[in-house]
């Protein structure tokens, strides 16, 4: 196979192999996107300030609030890293088809 030749089994086997990573990313990211609003409850309660305000700046800056928004950063580009390996073995695919349909065209001309 010379190397502007494309597998397409191998695009799609990826598009198998990975799909239930990049689901499991996606349900990570929206978990931590809408935990995100109870940990800022949570941290607003425990604070020692009367004042909303200075219970949610004591919030956003609790080290667990910002490790939250760390991990938050790690879903997100784990999640993103995976949906544009989908999306380049998609794009292998379609170059593929497109290919083969100029390969058949060509074929059909010379006969």
């Amino acid at each position: 196979m010379s190397e502007r030749e494309i597998d397409p089994q191998k695009a799609v086997d990826f598009i198998r192999d990975h799909g239930a990573k990049l689901a499991y990313a996606k349900a990570t990211r929206i978990y931590l996107e809408e935990f995100r609003k109870s940990k800022k409850a949570l941290l607003m309660k425990q604070s020692s300030e009367t004042a909303v305000n200075a219970q949610e700046r004591d919030a956003y800056s609790h080290p667990e609030y910002q490790q939250l928004l760390n991990d938050l950063r790690a879903a997100v580009e784990a999640e993103e890293a995976l949906k544009w390996h989908m999306v380049a073995a998609e794009a292998r695919i379609e170059v593929w088809r497109s290919q083969e349909a100029s390969n058949r065209a060509e074929y059909r001309a010379t006969i």
